[in-house]
């Protein structure tokens, strides 16, 4: 993928979020916090040691 292609895609997807209701991006930001609750209240630490030992990594 190029520089272009990405620049691209990127400011479609901006747009797209922003087109979007605000009641609507409120309820997806809910949904994703509740995501990272449930993995952490049935794992423990483990899946965020994990997540942040691959983002050490990969850096």
């Amino acid at each position: 993928m190029s520089g272009n292609d990405y620049v691209k895609f990127m400011t479609q997807e901006i747009v797209k979020y922003m087109d979007l209701p605000e009641d609507e991006r409120k309820k997806r930001k809910e949904q994703k916090k509740q995501q990272e609750a449930i993995s952490s209240k049935w794992f423990g630490m483990l899946p965020f040691a994990l997540k942040f030992m691959f983002k050490k990594h990969v850096k």
